[in-house]
């Protein structure tokens, strides 16, 4: 486990789509399926992994997951709500990302939302997320020797390397749940705003 710190880097965690990159003119999807792989190509678990494609795309506008495209262009809205489906969907259900994106969805489509500040707002938490995220693994990795020590094993670096993997399940967990819980909630409150 002596190389944590070069895996926690190979692991492009500050790979994102900034507004910069995002341009001032409409997109068709193949263009969109460009800019991600490009951005988060080199973070994907096997080389022959995808992205984004435009099944996936398809299916996200299936489900309303962000407010309907015009002449098959994609806006740099559409491009920012696809960002934070890309990040959201890898711990929470496409409907719980409906639900969570629903009311930025009727504010954009009332045209008073700025979604630029929103998502700045995000990329700056996930900035600081990442600090948070390293200093926890490794203190977490101290914590899986301080176990393994206490175990007076033959071969501890295996040992290690399964206790750090269900701790960081476990925590991993942890954080998913209060995520459902939160869009539970979120749901409740839209729920009681149209029974009233």
């Amino acid at each position: 486990m002596n190389k944590l710190t070069d895996l926690l880097t190979e692991l492009g965690l500050e790979n994102n789509i900034a507004l910069e990159d995002i341009p001032d003119i409409d997109l068709y999807m193949d263009q969109i399926i460009q800019l991600f792989e490009k951005r988060f190509g080199s973070s994907t678990r096997n080389e022959e992994d995808k992205v984004l494609t435009k099944t996936m795309i398809n299916n996200y506008a299936k489900g309303k997951l962000f407010f309907p495209i015009k002449n098959k262009k994609y806006s740099k809205e559409h491009l920012i709500l696809i960002s934070l489906i890309y990040q959201l969907k890898g711990g929470l259900s496409i409907q719980d990302i409906k639900s969570t994106l629903g009311g930025i969805n009727e504010r954009i489509g009332y045209g008073e939302f700025p979604l630029d500040q929103f998502y700045k707002s995000y990329l700056n938490l996930h900035e600081k997320n990442i600090e948070i995220f390293n200093e926890d693994v490794l203190k977490t990795e101290q914590e899986v020797n301080i176990e393994v020590e206490k175990l007076e094993a033959d071969n501890p670096e295996e040992l290690e390397t399964v206790l750090l993997i269900a701790s960081l399940v476990n925590i991993s967990n942890f954080y998913r749940k209060t995520a459902e819980k939160l869009v539970d909630e979120l749901a409740e409150r839209k729920k009681s705003k149209k029974d009233e």
